[in-house]
């Protein structure tokens, strides 16, 4: 985990490096923990493509006013067709958002 500033990026391999990324903003969420909603919003992209190979999740919060301003994808080392499609879906289900904002 590194802080830099209002963005805290959470990644398991070093030096980051972005293959795939997909971006979203939890709106109200600012006064929340940003290490706590990059851990369940990489749990979460993990148990979605845990079978896709090669694939290492990148989460990074940053604070933007009363925003929470998320990107998440991660390092690919081979090729996976619609990726960022099914991070997208992970990033834009509700349930999931509320559960992130709720539980940090």
């Amino acid at each position: 985990m590194s802080v830099d500033g209002a963005r805290l990026t959470l990644a398991r391999r070093t030096p980051v490096r972005w293959d795939v990324a997909v971006q979203t903003v939890l709106t109200g969420c600012a006064d929340r923990n940003r290490a706590a909603i990059a851990h369940q919003v990489r749990q979460d992209i993990w148990r979605a493509l845990a079978r896709v190979r090669g694939f290492s999740p990148i989460v990074e919060v940053t604070r933007s006013g009363s925003d929470m301003q998320v990107r998440a994808g991660g390092r690919l080392d081979a090729s996976a067709p619609d990726l960022t499609a099914r991070i997208a879906g992970v990033l834009n289900q509700p349930t999931a958002r509320a559960r992130w904002c709720a539980r940090a």
